[in-house]
């Protein structure tokens, strides 16, 4: 198949199919660098609502930059990765504070910026500016890959290589947003990872995935990491509307969320070996009873897994002072209802409140 009969067929299915979306309606680079970062490694349904609530509190990269970054982190709790959270806001304020809050506008400039890296920087290049650069996502990996029948490891910096330079041959210089849109568009609607509707595809007769019976094949990916399994028994310390909190520090998964107490043990470690002992006699805490909940809560990360079980401790109000110094001495914080609600939590503390609820 030709590059022109491709492009022009993914075009012409795209303005049949195409959805509808916010970023879509803009070529303002802040609204599309949000969507894109937003997006990475997030289906377009569980992305939506969180680039509405940020288009609705930041409107301008100003406002971003500007905003706390424990509000930022707070906003973007729930969708996980969240790195891209503190490099969101730290890219915001670079743009604001080095950029007179005004966005690169070419593809070399963009990659300069933190956290944006070379599909990001071709989306807002393409989008915002019209420049003739390829994005290359998953979606895009795999209709190139069944399409014209490219066997490279999409995981590997050599196939990496061959699928940009080959999506920069194909892109049509006078409708690059069109087309970077339509071909990921056709990804995720059409030529989907698994058992896509091939009798309906505009592109099977001329697709060698289809034609030689590799669609499953297609594309080549490498096995992933091997995964790190871990155990958490978290400690959650109530004293009447105020529970013991810590902030996560660097080095680890969750950085500068807050979660609570914990003690990581063996997987094999059995819930009567993990008696919960937390205070000493002379801290002069007293607890009016302790919950173990038996439930293990399960939490899937990129390349960890991990299991956890919360252990409560319901102090009598009268120590709130002794639990309080207690807390402090840790480095850990006694926070209230409304203060607990603001902070920003892993997904897993989420869970486990919305259910003890």
């Amino acid at each position: 198949m030709s590059p022109k009969v491709f492009s022009e067929r993914i075009l012409e299915w795209y303005g049949v199919h195409k959805r509808d979306l916010p970023w879509r309606n803009t070529e303002n680079p802040y609204f599309i660098w949000l969507s894109e970062i937003i997006l990475q490694q997030t289906r377009v349904s569980q992305g939506l609502p969180y680039f509405e609530k940020f288009a609705e509190n930041y409107p301008s990269i100003e406002a971003l930059a500007q905003a706390p970054e424990e509000e930022v982190m707070r906003l973007w709790q729930g969708l996980g990765y969240y790195s891209r959270a503190r490099n969101l806001h730290a890219c915001a304020k670079e743009i604001f504070e080095n950029r007179q809050s005004t966005f690169p506008k070419t593809y070399r400039e963009l990659l300069q910026l933190k956290g944006v890296g070379s599909y990001t920087a071709a989306a807002i290049a393409s989008f915002a500016y019209g420049e003739p650069v390829a994005v290359v996502d998953g979606n895009v990996f795999r209709v190139l890959s069944r399409v014209f029948g490219i066997s490279e490891d999409i995981m590997s910096s050599k196939g990496k290589k061959t699928f940009e330079s080959f999506a920069n041959m194909l892109i049509p210089k006078n409708s690059a947003a069109a087309y970077n849109q339509a071909i990921m568009e056709f990804g995720a609607l059409q030529c989907v990872p698994k058992s896509p509707d091939c009798r309906s595809c505009p592109l099977k007769e001329g697709c060698f995935a289809y034609q030689k019976s590799m669609v499953d094949q297609l594309p080549v990916k490498s096995k992933k990491l091997k995964i790190k399994e871990r155990f958490f028994q978290y400690n959650h310390i109530v004293c009447g509307a105020y529970t013991v909190v810590k902030q996560r520090g660097k080095g680890d998964i969750w950085q500068g969320l807050f979660d609570f107490p914990l003690k990581e043990v063996a997987l094999t470690t059995s819930l009567s070996e993990r008696a919960p002992y937390v205070f000493e006699p002379n801290d002069n805490i007293e607890t009016q009873s302790v919950l173990e909940d038996p439930h293990i809560y399960k939490h899937i990360l990129t390349h960890q897994r991990i299991f956890a079980n919360f252990v409560k401790f319901v102090i009598r109000e009268q120590h709130k002072i002794n639990l309080e110094k207690w807390a402090q001495a840790k480095g850990f914080l006694l926070v209230d209802e409304d203060q607990l609600e603001s902070l920003a939590k892993p997904r897993l503390i989420l869970r486990y409140l919305n259910e003890e609820k």
